[in-house]
């Protein structure tokens, strides 16, 4: 017998909670998968490069991510032009993670749906966190 809060999954099998509103911005789904990919982090002026964001948009993003503890700024004020780098935290890391396992179940579920094929039931509760 299933129980109640396993129904209560299979109601809401598309609900995606887990889709973090902070991440799910796509100027932040970019910087943040950037970040990942260089652990030792990037400059101001390489993330704008490779975001392909302004000054100002990017400024902004990275004060919601930093708010939400998923990056930190480090501010070098070494000899010539100050430089800041921006890295992705240990919890940022951890988030994105999870988001992006969401973020797969979605594309699986979207991919069954063309094909026919009935969605998958939802991963069991410990795998999901």
């Amino acid at each position: 017998m299933r129980t109640r809060k396993a129904r209560s999954r299979a109601a809401h099998r598309f609900s995606y909670e887990g889709l973090d509103r902070v991440i799910h911005e796509r100027a932040r789904l970019g910087v943040l998968a950037s970040l990942l990919a260089h652990p030792k982090g990037l400059s101001f002026a390489d993330l704008l490069q490779l975001c392909d964001l302004t000054d100002g948009n990017l400024s902004r993003h990275l004060q919601v991510l930093q708010s939400a503890r998923l990056v930190t700024l480090a501010r070098d004020a070494g000899p010539g032009r100050p430089q800041t780098t921006i890295r992705i935290t240990a919890s940022g890391r951890r988030r994105f993670l999870e988001y992006l396992a969401v973020l797969e179940r979605v594309l699986l579920d979207a991919a069954a749906a063309l094909e026919g094929t009935p969605a998958a039931p939802p991963p069991p509760v410990s795998a999901r966190g």
